[in-house]
């Protein structure tokens, strides 16, 4: 299971470990994820993703994971949340 939420694309990032002798390691910045569910009021139904913290705030400032999904640029979304903004958008629609 790759460290990367699901709905934002946020992944892993390298930087510095600096000690007090100014010595330069390198270090890993996980981003922080969390295992949600989140209900698709267009659907019916809930979905579980593997999301990052500041990407929850985000669903819940842009209206809720329908709203986002619909938001959501299609490269940033792991295949499995593509499908349901696919399926989403369906609904929507007809």
């Amino acid at each position: 299971m790759s460290r990367r939420c699901e709905l934002s694309g946020k992944g892993v990032l390298t930087g510095n470990r600096v000690s007090h002798s100014h010595i330069r390691t390198r270090r890993r910045f996980l981003p922080n994820l969390n295992q949600v569910t989140l209900l698709s009021e267009a659907l019916g139904r809930s979905f579980r993703f593997r999301i990052a913290a500041s990407t929850l705030r985000t669903v819940d400032h842009r209206g809720g994971f329908d709203a986002f999904l619909l938001k959501a640029k299609a490269a940033d979304l792991s295949p499995r949340a593509l499908k349901v903004k696919k399926d989403v958008e369906a609904a929507l629609a007809g």
